[in-house]
Parts: C-alpha cells; sequence; structure tokens
C-alpha cells in the first residue's frame, strides 16, 4: 500500500486521475495522430483503451484513496451518505491536477505527431470531448444518461457502503478484481452511449485536459471548443447525483 502520510488519498486521486488520462487521451492520440502505429484504430481500440485506462487507474489507488479518480463518483457517493462532502473538494482538486498531468504526458509521449497532423479538430479531440450533432438539451441528457449508469454501477458494487460515514476519508477498497467491473461498466458505456458525445461522463476527465489544450503550445492546435465545455462538466455531475437518489429510494439493494 502506498503511503504518504495525510496527503495518502488525495495523492491517490492524483495519480490515479493521471494514469487514466495519461492511457486513455494516449489511445485516442494513437489513433488519431497522424504517422502514429495505431492510425485508423477505430472506436473499437479508442473504447477498449479507455475501459484498460479506467481498469488501471482504479487498481492502483482503490487501497489508497477508494479510486473515485471523477469528481461525479466524488459528488454522488457524498449525495447518498457514502463520502464526507469535507472531502469532496479536496478529491476534485487532486483530480483536475492528475487528469491535467496526464493530458500534458501525452502531449510530450506523441510530440513529433501533432506537427504532421493537420486537424486541428482531431488535435482537440484527444483533449475532450465534442457531439458528434451539436444539440444541447440532447447532449446534455447523453451525458447524464451515461453518468447515472456509471455511477448507479459503482454504487451496486461489493463493499460501497460497507463502512459508515464519519468526518475523515472512507476509502472504497475495490481491489484489482473490483476495477474489474468499473472497467467493463465504462467500456459498455463507450460501446453503448458513446456516440453522441463521446462520453465524457467525468468533469475532470474533459476539463482538465481541455485546460493543457488551452495552455500548451501544441503545434497547429485550433480552440479549445468552451462553449461546449460546461456540458461535460455540469451534466456528470446531475447524472451522479440521479444515481445517489436513485439508489437510496431503491433501499441501497
Amino acid at each position: 500500500m502506498l503511503y504518504f502520510g495525510d496527503v495518502t488519498p488525495l495523492f491517490g486521486e492524483f495519480l490515479g486521475s493521471l494514469l487514466l488520462i495519461l492511457l486513455g487521451d494516449g489511445v485516442v492520440a494513437n489513433v488519431l495522430l497522424a504517422r502514429s502505429k495505431g492510425q485508423g484504430g477505430g472506436w473499437i481500440v479508442i473504447t477498449t483503451g479507455w475501459a484498460l485506462a479506467v481498469f488501471i487507474g482504479v487498481a492502483v489507488v482503490a487501497r489508497v484513496s477508494g479510486a473515485h479518480i471523477n469528481p461525479a463518483v466524488s459528488i454522488g457517493l457524498a449525495s447518498a451518505g457514502a463520502f464526507p462532502w469535507a472531502s469532496v473538494p479536496g478529491y476534485i482538486v487532486a483530480q483536475m491536477l492528475g487528469a491535467f498531468t496526464g493530458a500534458t504526458l501525452v502531449w510530450l509521449a506523441y510530440l513529433p505527431h501533432w506537427k504532421v497532423t493537420d486537424d486541428a479538430d482531431l488535435k482537440r479531440a484527444i483533449f475532450c470531448t465534442a457531439p458528434a450533432i451539436r444539440n444541447t438539451p440532447s447532449n446534455f441528457l447523453c451525458e447524464v444518461i451515461g453518468t447515472f449508469v456509471l455511477v448507479f454501477g459503482v454504487f451496486t458494487l461489493k463493499g460501497a457502503f460497507e463502512q459508515p460515514l464519519s468526518g475523515s476519508v472512507v476509502p472504497i477498497d475495490l481491489g484489482a478484481l473490483g476495477a474489474l467491473p468499473v472497467a467493463l461498466l465504462v467500456w459498455a458505456i463507450g460501446l453503448s452511449l458513446g456516440g453522441p458525445t463521446g462520453y465524457a461522463i467525468n468533469p475532470a476527465r474533459d476539463l482538465g485536459p481541455r485546460l493543457a489544450h488551452f495552455f500548451l503550445p501544441i503545434a497547429g492546435k485550433g480552440h479549445s471548443d468552451w462553449s461546449y465545455a460546461w456540458i461535460p462538466v455540469l451534466a456528470p455531475i446531475v447524472g451522479a447525483v440521479l444515481a445517489a437518489m436513485t439508489y437510496m429510494a431503491l433501499g441501497k439493494f
């Protein structure tokens, strides 16, 4: 078990989010960037890569922080009384910093490929989501539905409510095997619900890398599409709260 004193849970969220974005955005870069060996791999490769990224992120830090690695999960758990609200802001900051750092490492890993890729929209797509058809109500609803499925699924995993709520962080110990159903859940969401918006289902996953895209000196980049950025931040939070309310209404089955 990793141990870093009192900051252990926050470091876990930082590290888990970093690994999630490094491997998740990394597979998108591999598929989309010119002259990459994985160029043209397609949606199956991307969704599989993201599922594996979730597996690694959760498995590595589950015993350290509970491996939320997603503000929607932290807020959903707090809404259901399974995580202290006082710990939520720190978790979100750690998740955002980890996501930003992971996206920066993807930029560095594929450094020569940005210049030889002409399409600025493809470059932005490596960092953050954009809808296939831009329709605000539909895009918002799709992210709500996808995150509802994610968070409701997380609630039903064994051990999610085993420990009573206290004033300190209560990690949810999923372990390596416990990380597998979360990864499969994300894979299913990507395959089934990812087409309309690219399935952010995680505010940090979208906003952290979008900020990296904005600040990094990426060769030939375009705008960061801030007009859309609020949807993959707010809609997952709505979906998570709805999942918490539904789970509580059903009696924590």
